[in-house]
């Protein structure tokens, strides 16, 4: 499980980024942080199967990895200062599956799901079946244990809506967004202890029926 230990790792090293302080402390990251958070992603997958009983992936397909690629980015710093964790039937590698995300850093805790990565052949897939189910969509969307814990969809929007759905725009505006994912932000204490898995849980049942909507929209 995890502790304050954890956080206080990713505390310290948000303050000391660097190699030499990472290898120097590498044992306690291991120890406070890598191996708590695979098991606790591993507790939560096999929380999950019992909603998704389709879903076989290990903590290690989950579990993304600390090291940053800074091949392309201004900041070179080589570590992130969270751990996340993509729990979907095709782990973090499957990015369009439609899943649940979890993101631990030391001041926010952050759980959500949807559709967050869309090629434009599943974008077009799933704006169809919204379209086609329209009153399923909204009845979803508009579910109180939904809203309650997350709110509505987020996502950016396209400027031009296809000719094709630029009526069906008006009933409901959602279907110009890129993205259909949905996010809570909380404090990373809930997480830590015996009942961060059902607390995390909550929060995934909340959105495992927009989830199912997507797969089936995208054929996942």
């Amino acid at each position: 499980m995890l502790t304050k230990k954890s956080l206080d790792f990713l505390k310290d090293l948000a303050k000391n980024n660097n190699r030499d302080w990472f290898h120097t402390n590498k044992k306690r990251y291991e120890a406070d942080l890598k191996l708590p958070y695979e098991q606790f992603i591993s507790n939560l997958i096999e929380a999950y199967k019992e909603i998704d009983p389709e879903i076989s992936i290990s903590a290690k397909e989950a579990v993304f990895r600390i090291y940053r690629d800074t091949r392309f980015s201004k900041d070179k710093t080589p570590y992130k200062t969270h751990v996340g964790a993509l729990i979907s039937r095709h782990g973090r590698k499957g990015k369009e599956s439609p899943g649940n995300y979890i993101h631990v850093e030391t001041g926010r805790l952050m759980l959500g799901g949807g559709a967050y990565f869309m090629e434009k052949e599943s974008l077009l897939s799933v704006r169809n079946h919204i379209m086609q189910n329209a009153s399923e969509f909204k009845s979803i969307i508009n579910k109180p244990g939904f809203v309650e814990k997350f709110g509505e969809i987020k996502g950016e929007k396209h400027k031009r809506i296809p000719k094709e759905f630029k009526e069906f725009h008006e009933e409901q505006p959602l279907i110009a967004n890129k993205q259909f994912y949905y996010m809570a932000e909380l404090p990373p204490k809930m997480v830590l202890g015996d009942g961060g898995v059902d607390y995390v849980m909550e929060y995934f049942k909340a959105g495992e029926e927009l989830n199912n909507f997507l797969r089936t929209a995208m054929g996942l």
